[in-house]
């Protein structure tokens, strides 16, 4: 009786494991697949038009982007001061049009730098740490610094960051494409010169 008792648990035990390696198994290849989609979708993607929220520490700033594969993007700011901000492979230049004021730095130094080049969105997708959410897929990466790219999870659109920058500030980057794919002028993303 007692050696029987063993053997049913034993046996619902087994039946557990087994169930519960199954579903680890098929949310495995769900993630991958998630992965293989936005890397698809990325590989397709030459331009983007995109509106913005940007959350730094507790200042909001909002805006328009147009971003051009590799290494281009024009910001305009919904601000008081008109603020655009161009960047131009390795050129960055922020004007406040109000103030007819023109700074330039080095990319490097800019949060855009991990959309500007297509290339380093795939490696983030391909060695990101996949975690889903009710509306996102989220990609954590840890390389340089941490950054946690947003994909849309129905679409598998982008739709943002977060990151910790170099001064230690909070920016949570959320963006609705408006359009991709579209033809820029050539000159839309040129640097504008020191005034």
């Amino acid at each position: 009786m007692l050696a029987r008792q063993i053997m049913l648990v034993s046996a619902k035990f087994c039946k557990k494991i087994f169930l519960i390696l199954i579903f680890l198994t098929l949310s495995t290849n769900l993630l991958a697949n998630d992965k293989k989609k936005i890397i698809t979708i990325l590989s397709n993607l030459e331009t983007l038009e995109f509106t913005f929220n940007q959350l730094i520490n507790d200042r909001v700033e909002r805006g328009n982007c147009l971003l051009k594969f590799p290494g281009k993007l024009k910001c305009s700011y919904f601000d008081n001061k008109n603020k655009e901000l161009v960047i131009n492979n390795k050129r960055l230049a922020i004007t406040q049009k109000r103030y007819n004021k023109t700074y330039h730095y080095p990319v490097s130094k800019s949060p855009f730098l991990n959309i500007l080049y297509k290339d380093k969105l795939v490696e983030i997708v391909k060695n990101g740490e996949l975690k889903l959410s009710e509306q996102f897929v989220e990609l954590i990466y840890f390389k340089d610094e941490a950054i946690t790219v947003l994909f849309d999870k129905k679409t598998l659109d982008l739709k943002g960051w977060k990151i910790i920058d170099q001064y230690n500030n909070k920016i949570n980057f959320s963006l609705n494409i408006i359009s991709k794919n579209s033809n820029f002028e050539k000159s839309t993303f040129k640097i504008p010169e020191i005034n």
